[in-house]
């Protein structure tokens, strides 16, 4: 089996977004960019497992550091994400014609069944699953 971390660049973004410590930095970073030492604060874990959270996220292409001084400064490399979220998007899509498709099924059938009580409090819960789908369609 091939090591995640070294296959491609897609399968190192995921490899570095797959830990909620790298995923913290990062969105700290997200707010600007900032000292090793400040990313590290937060975190109850030693100056060198940050280090290495770091050369992670550098080695993806995720963030970039420079130094000024005796101070690493590192900033978001908002780039480094585009790949992953554009292998995403494709399944994005896949999935809101699949919950439409099913939200469309479920009404049709809802509205052949007998509109008791239940049916129709079932009917108003299925609304408003179809807004939501709506919803996330009309963010992207």
């Amino acid at each position: 089996m091939m090591n995640p971390s070294t296959s491609d660049a897609l399968s190192a973004t995921f490899v570095a977004l797959s830990d909620p410590t790298r995923r913290a930095i990062l969105s700290r970073l997200a707010k600007g960019e900032a000292a090793a030492g400040e990313l590290a604060r937060p975190f109850r874990i030693s100056a060198p497992a940050i280090s290495r959270h770091l050369r992670v996220l550098a080695d993806a292409g995720l963030v970039e550091r420079r130094v000024e001084a005796r101070w690493r400064i590192y900033r978001l490399r908002a780039a480094g994400l585009r790949a992953a979220d554009d292998w995403l998007a494709q399944y994005q899509q896949f999935w809101e014609v699949s919950l439409d498709r099913l939200v469309d099924y479920v009404e049709g059938s809802a509205g052949a069944a007998d509109p008791g009580p239940t049916a129709k409090k079932g009917s108003r819960r299925l609304r408003r699953a179809g807004s939501t789908s709506t919803l996330r369609r009309s963010r992207s």
